[in-house]
């Protein structure tokens, strides 16, 4: 089959590899129609997160059941599914009280969590390929609406419009509330437009990208460019002084100021800042135990001090980690289905998985207007 594979930092190749195959009786193979590229997926193709060479990248994947393992029963043949990004079991302690971003048995390192394509996450092949095997695939896959209809939208479902709902929840929006993203990538604004259908009745997202902040301007947001005004001023004033109750970090441990220097806790900063007094903050933004290439000694080592005594003062509470898809996933997948949710509005390009290398380089450049990219097997 033909895949994207991981070869070393920024250097990718489409060729062809084995085909996928059932390994286990409860596996699947899926035919991929559609595989996106994700900001995550940058870790490891700037060297920021190894990745063993001969990898195959892509943990955002759907598409059709080609195949099914002796032991699969509901999962049927031309199904069309989505995947989530998690890879779990179904069965362990964690997987039975729905976090499967923390499956105990998935992952052989023992780390708990396991997903496709990328760094510790198992030795699991990703999707932007042809075919993808798929272990447990009765518990992990979702079922589509037959057809191609909505498949745009429903390719957002395996990770980052569950991911983005998961930083509103975590943030505690409701009815009413106001909301600061602290991000404008695919996630933030996810993030963004989850806290609108939720019925935030404020939302404002923080980036300096203006193609960015023009999308989230789009679905009603207020769009804060950091680049121009210091974000944590710009929305306390904005809010009379009093702050936002809820806020989502969706920007993650390579946060960087205007000039480019990085500061991974520049972010949690701005947000205990402008975050009230009793109000509540989801994390989603990627930090890892590890981080060789980080601007201090203590990023180095996955420490990052932020202004956690005020946090504790102001009696803000905190959650973060991955998102476990399946806790939302067929939910926002009737939403779609219903017409109530349009998750491909940040979808920016299409492209055949052969021109994935330059995809990647483009995406990773930030260039004007790559938000989304959607890859075609």
């Amino acid at each position: 089959m033909k895949a994207v594979v991981f070869k070393a930092p920024r250097e990718l190749a489409v060729e062809e590899v084995d085909d996928a195959r059932i390994e286990e009786p409860l596996d699947a193979v899926i035919r991929i129609t559609t595989a996106n590229i994700c900001g995550s997926d940058l870790h490891p193709y700037e060297g920021r997160a190894a990745l063993d060479p001969g990898m195959v990248l892509g943990h955002e994947n759907m598409g059709i059941v080609e195949e099914v393992g002796a032991a699969v029963n509901r999962i049927k043949v031309g199904d069309r599914v989505s995947v989530p990004f998690n890879l779990a079991c179904g069965t362990c302690r964690n997987c039975n009280d729905g976090w499967t971003s923390a499956c105990l048995r998935a992952n052989p390192s023992g780390q708990p969590g396991a997903g496709y394509g990328y760094p510790n996450m198992g030795p699991y092949w990703g999707g932007q390929a042809e075919l993808l095997r798929v272990p447990w695939a009765d518990f992990n896959l979702l079922r589509l609406p037959e057809g191609t209809e909505h498949e745009r939208d429903y390719a957002m479902l395996s990770d980052i419009f569950p991911t983005g709902y998961h930083g509103a929840e975590m943030a505690m929006v409701a009815p009413g509330k106001t909301v600061a993203v602290f991000g404008a990538g695919p996630v933030g604004l996810m993030a963004a437009y989850s806290s609108m259908l939720k019925g935030a009745a404020r939302v404002f997202v923080v980036d300096k990208e203006p193609d960015r902040l023009k999308l989230a301007e789009t679905i009603g947001a207020t769009p804060v460019n950091f680049a121009d005004a210091d974000p944590t001023e710009a929305i306390m004033d904005a809010t009379g002084g009093f702050g936002v109750d809820c806020g989502v970090e969706a920007v993650g441990y390579q946060a960087h100021d205007p000039a480019g220097e990085e500061h991974p806790e520049m972010v949690l900063d701005n947000l205990v800042g402008v975050v009230r007094a009793t109000g509540h903050i989801g994390v989603v933004g990627v930090y890892v135990p590890e981080d060789p290439g980080a601007a201090n000694s203590l990023a180095k080592e996955g420490r990052i001090p932020f202004e956690y005594g005020q946090a504790f003062t102001k009696g803000i509470s905190l959650a973060g980690g991955q998102c476990p898809v399946k806790r939302y996933n067929r939910e926002l997948r009737d939403l779609i289905t219903a017409g109530r949710a349009e998750p491909s509005w940040i979808v920016s390009h299409e492209v055949p998985l052969d021109e994935a290398v330059d995809a990647y380089a483009k995406f990773d450049a930030r260039e004007d207007g790559y938000t989304k990219v959607l890859l075609r097997p």
